[in-house]
């Protein structure tokens, strides 16, 4: 018996936008940024290592993203676009581990005036 949809391809959905279905305010954006981690309940004195990434999804109050870093909850990271426009600190109150990457969701630790999502 043949199914129906035998012919349909289906896109697979990233990493991060199966993250984003846990923050029902989040909307696809695509910010570049460099992040690093600012502080880390677990990390011992090493210098923070910066990494470019895009923010993927965003909330009023959060950010999703995925960086090569193994971020842990409640690590503090620091977000930097290249204009300095987004120049903050974030929790990170989500992690999702897939394929070597670690998928994150990060609450800004301040209020962010110019961001581009406001609540409703």
């Amino acid at each position: 018996m043949a199914s129906s949809a035998a012919g349909a391809r289906v896109s697979p959905i990233s990493p991060v936008a199966s993250l984003a279905r846990f923050f029902p305010d989040a909307a696809p954006v695509r910010i570049p940024v460099e992040v690093s981690c600012a502080s880390s309940p677990t990390a011992s004195n090493q210098a923070p290592r910066k990494e470019r990434t895009v923010i993927e999804f965003g909330t009023p109050r959060e950010v999703l993203f995925a960086c090569a870093e193994p971020l842990e909850f409640a690590d503090v990271v620091h977000l930097r676009n290249s204009d300095g426009s987004l120049d903050t600190e974030a929790s990170v109150v989500a992690v999702q581990y897939h394929l070597g990457k670690t998928i994150v969701a990060a609450r800004f630790l301040q209020e962010i005036p110019n961001w581009i999502i406001k609540p409703l």
